[in-house]
């Protein structure tokens, strides 16, 4: 844990295999946790699973890349969220990041252009550090996979065997075809991601 914490460090602890997660309440005290799990969840570019209707679902919406980080984070934060964990610290941290050019989100929309769902999350070389996403469950049941999915199409648009880490595995993420790796293999294909070049996020998404 650290009670520091800015732009330089974050970045820093993901070429490192970290990740920051706020603590709450420690002695009265606002620290950082830092996280690199015994087993990794990340999704293997070619092994997403996109079933038949999920398929047909995400057609209704028109992705996006980084034209409303700001209501993305916001709208994955949302304290009234079951396990919320994204504070103030975060969102001036990260947005901040996304300024630099190191932070992305991804937003799927209706047709009539409304915020359905979304993701965003760190990208260094050929890493790609998913941190939250959200749909709206009015407007947007399968909208955050449909980002899902348009990222893992950015991601290996051009043939680089690139790194979707997505921290830990989850029933919902397993479905979709996360998997868990030991935090040694992680580590050996983070060394040679951040090598990558980073995917051209100012390219259309799918």
């Amino acid at each position: 844990m650290s009670e520091e914490f800015g732009p330089e460090l974050a970045v820093a602890g993901y070429r490192a295999g970290v990740f920051p997660m706020p603590q709450h309440g420690f002695r009265g005290r606002r620290l950082m946790g830092w996280y690199s799990p015994l087993d990794r969840g990340i999704l293997p570019l070619d092994g997403l699973r996109v079933s038949r209707s999920l398929r047909k679902m995400i057609k209704r919406y028109a992705i996006t890349v980084d034209t409303a980080f700001d209501e993305v984070i916001r709208r994955c934060g949302d304290p009234s969220r079951p396990g919320g964990w994204i504070d103030e610290r975060i969102l001036q941290v990260y947005t901040g990041l996304h300024q630099a050019g190191i932070v992305h989100s991804v937003e799927a929309r209706t047709a009539d252009g409304r915020l359905a769902g979304g993701l965003y999350g760190v990208s260094i070389g050929g890493l790609f550090a998913g941190e939250s996403m959200f749909h709206d469950p009015v407007i947007g049941r399968d909208a955050s996979k449909a980002a899902l999915v348009a990222l893992v199409d950015l991601l290996r648009g051009d043939g680089q065997d690139r790194l979707l880490d997505v921290q830990w595995q989850t029933p919902h993420l397993a479905s979709l075809g996360v998997i868990e790796i030991p935090r040694e293999d992680y580590l050996r294909r983070l060394a040679v991601a951040v090598t990558l070049p980073a995917p051209d996020f100012r390219a259309p998404a799918g």
